[in-house]
């Protein structure tokens, strides 16, 4: 990340950069200060291409287009794929960029073996914007609090965080509504955070969790069916239940070496206060009925992927399993 500021401060720009990962409201922010840096309200120089099926030849041709009146053409690619299948053509295109063209693409899962990712690296630079730890998202969101003059404590800091989880997006609009609430106020207290923030669907993850492994399917699946009409995709709460089980694993085994709270949550790069919410929680399960759902998660997730269940289905028949 330090480098794509660095480049935006300096106006020197490498031929071809590749910003992926998890962390959306990252991608976003970067992927528009580039926009704003090198093509600004330009135009006639900009080009965007979105979703798989991109004609790689267009990209090609217009790569290969001198600008109009303007120094760099720049050329915005998300969501292509192009990472996670072939691509020779663009692959065997990429070292002949013209100096007068940058070409951006924004992914949310690339495969770093693959041959564009590769290039991509090796000519231009692969930003990774994953998930921030707990000390980094308290110092961002500390920033954005003292910047409307604002002030919070550490315990009331890991609360709001707890609550909001670690999607940068959903912090940001959880402290304008802080912010606006407290408007009279300078200091943020406990119960602001709890007036105004709304549970995030990491603690309906959390229940759920306790739900499955206490053979409580009809409660799993009710929290199920609320993250669905959340618009949840399948496959995310997939994805955060296998989190949930490895934390679980590992708060075990920490625990069984008789590592405390804060060791945990510093090991873990979680909130102190989550890891007092997984310790009972591990402490209640088996170390057998925690592998045993993790394993799950890795064959659910290889049956959606090989096409012998749907994704709503997989996530069903996870949630009804006995463990």
């Amino acid at each position: 990340m330090q480098t794509l500021a660095l480049d935006i401060k300096n106006h020197s720009y490498r031929p071809v950069y590749l910003i992926y990962g998890e962390e959306a409201f990252l991608k976003n922010s970067y992927k528009n200060q580039m926009k704003t840096a090198i093509a600004g309200d330009d135009t006639m120089n900009f080009n965007q291409f979105s979703g798989k099926g991109i004609d790689v030849r267009e990209i090609i041709s217009l790569a290969d287009t001198m600008p109009f009146f303007g120094e760099k053409r720049l050329i915005l690619v998300e969501d292509s794929g192009f990472f996670k299948s072939a691509a020779e053509e663009l692959v065997s295109y990429l070292p002949s960029i013209p100096e007068t063209t940058c070409l951006i693409f924004v992914e949310s899962e690339v495969d770093k073996r693959s041959k564009m990712f590769k290039k991509v690296k090796e000519l231009g630079y692969a930003a990774e914007m994953g998930r921030q730890d707990t000390g980094q998202l308290a110092r961002w969101a500390g920033s954005l609090l003292a910047r409307e003059g604002k002030k919070i404590t550490g315990n009331t800091m890991e609360l709001f965080l707890h609550m909001t989880g670690d999607d940068m997006e959903n912090i940001r609009m959880e402290l304008e509504k802080l912010i606006s609430f407290t408007l009279v106020r300078e200091v943020i207290t406990d119960e602001d955070v709890e007036t105004i923030c709304t549970v995030r669907i990491t603690n309906k993850i959390f229940d759920m969790v306790t739900a499955i492994v206490n053979r409580q399917p009809k409660v799993a699946m009710e929290l199920y069916e609320d993250l669905l009409a959340l618009k949840e995709p399948p496959m995310r709460i997939l994805f955060l239940i296998a989190r949930q089980f490895n934390q679980l694993l590992q708060v075990k085994e920490l625990m069984g070496k008789g590592v405390d709270r804060g060791g945990i949550a510093s090991k873990l790069k979680i909130p102190p206060f989550a890891a007092g919410k997984l310790m009972p929680q591990a402490r209640s399960f088996s170390r057998e009925q925690i592998l045993s759902g993790v394993s799950l998660c890795v064959e659910t997730e290889e049956a959606v992927k090989t096409g012998k269940l749907n994704e709503r289905m997989a996530v069903e028949l996870l949630l009804t399993y006995q463990y």
